[in-house]
């Protein structure tokens, strides 16, 4: 065994390597960029080495500076985590070479299967079922036309050494191809490093299923069983689980040996992962292989109790696998949210800054109302970190498991209500509006689940009957409690509570166990309230709600508290009857007039704007392209209008919201 590796990675996949290293006694050795130098992960490592500035292409994708860090640091072996070198037969091949480990599969494994256009020819010629399409040189634009109208639209053009939801768009006309084709071209090699594209047929409302699979240098290969990975946003993956709900035992053990047997073609003895376009028939056809570790294995590492990163690094080690196939058996139920610094009320755009606030749930055995669940977090930021523009935007993957799927759902819906960010857009809010879904707690998944369940994007979630409740008895409480604290308490138990500007009478009493009672006006029934955990300056509200736990976020605000429970966010105020009634007769504020306006949706650099001053634009033409953490973000005017004014040029770095251009 190892007594020292170097993990080429960042975030929190190095931090996650950490972890088992440690606990394996492998002494660790971290690369970092100037972004990363007062990181977690460079904080937990035994050791760390600076490798250059913070672009990915001057550090962490630079060979030379890898294997440099290696020879300084005396380790015997290389993690590449995922992203960046982990994917790179080169890279692999070079380490062998030079006498180190790579902890990953062999390198010809990794050029059969890592390349997608390679792995299409060789998973057909091995008679895996594979989706039509086109895996030869694409010349032109044109040529991408001339080939989409003959695979027939819709479909998906894929940069072939893409990964992490990176460089893929899908087609649905001549003229989508046409932009979509020079766009991903570019976002590959910006991301990769290679600029070659394939296309395939685009399989409506399909699934995104996958098999983990995991081999020595021994010929050994098993599967670890399936993943659900159908909710994606701009094909990359949110919210994922295993196993998945669609799969019977027959398709899952068919797609399984399918897996296994692809991965024994190319010798495979690391960790991968097979997947594959499914349709709702429990049909499935093969995508891609990735020969790396997932961003998602930890649902498989709950559901099977096998830790991913040690098999990976014992097989690197030469050792035989301690199990078989026979040994593996699915417990329970896992699901896991990926939290992105992203804001989901400004269409998912990516968000930059510090993280001023992060409490996370506890990790651990927990019970809820319909059993226990268990709550894993893979973070690799903390409270007061920087959330740079030079890298994904993710914050961590927060999972949990039960001994079913509702219980795993209903786990991760309190585990995010219990997860509370500032400082930056984050994606909270809508994950808890998904667990809230009906479809998703059925398990009736799709690829194109948030396109159809949010079509105009999202706006949060109109409260329910029980998001109500807690809206009323948390503001309640809070006055309450602000009351009391101040020296002016009042003996008042007659309130009206405005969520917005809905109206809902209350009056407050104590029972005879001194929970809080919340008589609703008009209605034939009261909400009790208990073990209320709160004091002012706090940012979560904990209570327990007729029998109930759950956590708010909080924020006092001028005449009033904000309030977030779940998706639902509020303003909410506590007024006299009196005051009430005055209230209601003020008139609504006017938003601003933006409509003239093209603004930077999001911190990044321009790449290009498109228009000049006096031009006559037409809707849907391209105004100017933005990129931010990797990824090209096309913005198009969305109506007829003639440039006033231009704000900025092609490099120029801009915040959200500064104007790009204006039209008369």
């Amino acid at each position: 065994m190892f007594s020292k590796i170097l993990i080429a990675n960042r975030g929190e996949i190095a931090v996650r390597i950490i972890k088992t290293a440690r606990r394996m006694g492998i002494r660790t050795v971290v690369v970092h960029s100037d972004a990363d130098a007062g990181s977690m992960a460079v904080e937990m490592a035994d050791e760390t080495i600076h490798i250059g500035p913070s672009p990915a292409a001057e550090s962490y994708l630079v060979q030379d500076k890898i294997v440099d860090a290696v020879r300084r640091s005396g380790a015997e072996a290389v993690h590449p985590g995922f992203g960046f070198l982990s994917e790179n037969p080169v890279f692999a091949r070079r380490l062998e070479a030079e006498g180190i480990t790579f902890i990953g599969p062999n390198p010809h494994a990794i050029e059969a299967m890592g390349d997608k256009i390679t792995s299409k020819k060789f998973a057909h010629a091995a008679g895996v079922s594979t989706v039509p399409g086109y895996m030869g040189l694409i010349e032109s634009d044109e040529h991408a036309v001339q080939i989409a109208n003959e695979i027939g639209y819709p479909v998906m053009i894929k940069a072939s050494a893409g990964g992490g939801g990176k460089g893929i768009r899908v087609a649905h006309s001549d003229a989508d191809m046409a932009e979509g084709f020079s766009a991903v071209k570019a976002e590959a090699l910006t991301a990769f490093g290679d600029d070659r594209v394939f296309l395939e047929k685009f399989i409506i409302d399909p699934r995104h299923i996958e098999i983990q699979v995991l081999g020595d240098k021994h010929g050994n290969i098993v599967s670890l069983f399936d993943r659900e990975c159908s909710i994606q946003r701009r094909n990359q993956k949110v919210i994922e689980e295993a196993p998945s709900p669609l799969l019977d035992d027959a398709t899952r053990k068919a797609m399984s040996e399918q897996a296994i047997a692809l991965a024994r073609a190319v010798n495979y003895d690391s960790a991968g992962t097979v997947e594959f376009v499914a349709g709702q028939d429990r049909s499935f056809f093969f995508l891609e292989m990735n020969t790396r570790l997932q961003v998602e294995h930890p649902v498989t590492e709950l559901i099977t109790g096998v830790d991913l990163v040690e098999q990976m690094i014992r097989s690197a080690a030469g050792e035989t696998m301690a199990f078989g196939q026979d040994d593996l058996k699915i417990n329970g139920w896992a699901i896991e949210s990926r939290i992105y610094a992203e804001d989901p009320y400004r269409g998912f755009l990516p968000s930059i800054g510090r993280l001023v606030r992060y409490d996370q749930p506890e990790e651990g055995e927990h019970d809820s109302p319909i059993g226990t669940y268990t709550v894993r977090n893979d973070s690799g930021v903390r409270e007061g970190d920087e959330i740079s523009i030079f890298y994904d935007p993710m914050i961590a993957k927060l999972n949990t498991w039960a001994p079913t799927r509702l219980g795993a759902v209903e786990g991760m819906a309190r585990a995010l209500e219990d997860t509370h960010l500032q400082g930056v857009g984050h994606n909270v809010p809508f994950l808890a509006a998904v667990m809230d879904q009906d479809r998703f707690k059925s398990g009736q998944l799709s690829t194109s689940y948030i396109k159809d369940e949010f079509p105009d994007g999202f706006k949060g979630a109109a409260p329910d009957r029980r998001r109500i409740d807690i809206l009323i008895a948390t503001a309640a409480a809070m006055n309450e409690i602000i009351s009391e604290q101040s020296g002016d308490p009042s003996d008042r138990t007659d309130w009206i509570v405005l969520i917005d500007r809905d109206a809902h009478g209350v009056t407050l009493g104590y029972d005879e166990e001194e929970a809080l009672t919340l008589d609703l006006a008009g209605e034939d029934r009261a909400l009790q309230l208990r073990e209320i955990d709160w004091r002012p300056g706090l940012a979560q509200f904990r209570a327990v709600l007729d029998d109930a736990p759950y956590t708010a976020e909080v924020a006092r605000i001028a005449d009033g508290f904000q309030i977030r429970t779940g998706a639902t966010k509020a303003r909410v105020r506590v007024l006299t009857p009196r005051m009430a009634e005055l209230f209601a007769r003020l008139p609504e504020k006017q938003a601003a007039d933006t409509s003239k306006l093209i603004q930077s949706p999001m911190p990044g650099l321009v790449v290009s704007i498109a228009v000049t001053v006096g031009q006559e634009v037409k809707a849907g033409e391209t105004v100017a392209v933005i990129e931010a953490m990797k990824m090209q973000n096309i913005l198009k005017a969305e109506r007829d209008g003639v440039v006033k004014a231009v704000g900025a040029k092609a490099g120029d770095p801009v915040a959200a919201d500064d104007v790009l251009v204006e039209f008369g």
